[in-house]
């Protein structure tokens, strides 16, 4: 079902819009009423990451006229691969500051606003405040489900994308939605996933270019919530599976035991990024890579154990350790494995996982363990230079 335009048409596009826009103009359902609506629209994209950079790039080419980035990384030679709105000459600069740059090539009509800051429960509302429409392009629950409480609370529609590996989703979620079609990301995801469960895009990697898939999906719905045309994603949610090159959809509906949302929470405490167990665990257990280093050095005798996987491990490592993936320590498997007359030392990619096996290997009794903090990139930064990161 076709929605209400969510945006009034501007007055009028000049000759150069009219030139520039002329596809779009010949497109009947789209129009100079349409391209009209794209120009009056204030659309925030939260991340100018790999959903964000074609997301972007797309909305100006439409002629999106008013463009919000949040975003306070900076641009690493590893986002290169997928993160297309950066360049080379961008890395170690602000993420947004480049992406402001690209936009204004492709576009200068638009007017570019930049929110070079993390977004929390405090600064959310002001920032969503002036907006029509946002894109949810970010890579952890804690801020999709800050993005989504906000959104309701502001009755904004959102568009949201999730991309891992060869796997893409997307939707649209808008509790304040006409016609009795109003739902919210909690109708789908009532809860986070437990701690760990779900490995993040760092850890477990994402093909390049379906981001590009789903970051025009994400576009397309905007550009139809914009517009009023076709019909949009609200109810539905779009999974594609690069590797099959097929696509599905899962009906979504509202529940009636979804709680309504009235005011922000603590997201990292609900998300749990890190369970109680692993943060106990490290609390008093954690050492640094040049600790490790000096241990080495030393020429102690312990257990260095690499809880990564395999294509991690294959990537880079530190001399010397045993590779045991975090999930055999945690279902009990490699236990056994594990030495139990000399201290034992775990490390990761950046020291998350290896806290998870640290409380499993507490609670198996080997209560002298200990793990890296910062895991095999500090080693790298601290230790080893010569060493890739990923």
């Amino acid at each position: 079902m076709a929605l209400p335009p969510l945006v009034e048409p501007a007055t009028e596009l000049t000759k150069d819009e009219v030139e520039r826009y002329s596809r779009h103009l010949i497109i009947p359902d789209v129009g100079m009423d349409g391209q009209k609506r794209l120009k009056n629209a204030k659309v925030l994209v939260v991340g100018a990451g790999g959903l964000g950079s074609p997301a972007l790039l797309y909305l100006a080419a439409a002629g999106v006229g008013t463009l919000g980035i949040v975003e306070f990384d900076v641009v690493d030679s590893s986002n290169l691969q997928r993160q297309i709105i950066h360049g080379v000459s961008d890395v170690d600069r602000p993420k947004g500051e480049s992406a402001r740059d690209s936009i204004r090539e492709v576009n200068p009509y638009v007017d570019v606003r930049l929110h070079n800051e993390r977004l929390t429960s405090d600064n959310v509302l002001d920032i969503f405040r002036d907006y029509d429409l946002i894109l949810d392009g970010t890579d952890n629950f804690a801020t999709r489900y800050l993005v989504n409480d906000a959104a309701v609370i502001l009755g904004k529609p959102y568009v949201w994308g999730s991309i891992f590996r060869f796997e893409g989703q997307a939707s649209v979620f808008w509790e304040d939605a006409p016609n009795g079609l109003g739902l919210n990301y909690r109708d789908l995801y009532p809860e986070p996933p437990p701690p760990g469960m779900v490995p993040s895009c760092a850890e477990g990697g994402v093909l390049g270019v379906l981001c590009a898939s789903i970051g025009s999906i994400m576009v397309n719905e905007a550009v139809k919530l914009i517009t009023g045309i076709g019909e949009p994603l609200l109810g539905r949610l779009v999974i594609y599976d690069a590797l099959e090159t097929t696509w599905r959809q899962v009906k979504i509906r509202k529940d009636p035991e979804t709680p309504k949302i009235t005011e922000l929470i603590d997201y990292e405490a609900f998300c749990g990024t890190v369970s109680d167990d692993a943060q106990q665990a490290a609390a008093g257990n954690t050492i640094t890579a040049l600790e490790l280093k000096e241990m080495i050095d030393a020429g102690k005798d312990f257990q260095l154990i690499d809880v990564r996987e395999q294509h991690e491990y294959d990537i880079v490592n530190i001399p010397g350790a045993t590779l045991i993936p975090k999930d055999r320590i945690l279902s009990g498997e490699a236990l056994s494995e594990i030495s139990q007359d000399k201290p034992v030392v775990l490390h990761c990619k950046s020291g998350g996982r290896s806290a998870e096996a640290l409380a499993a290997l507490h609670k198996a009794g080997f209560s002298d363990a200990v793990h890296v903090g910062g895991g095999v990139l500090s080693w790298a930064k601290q230790v080893d230079p010569s060493l890739p990161t990923y």
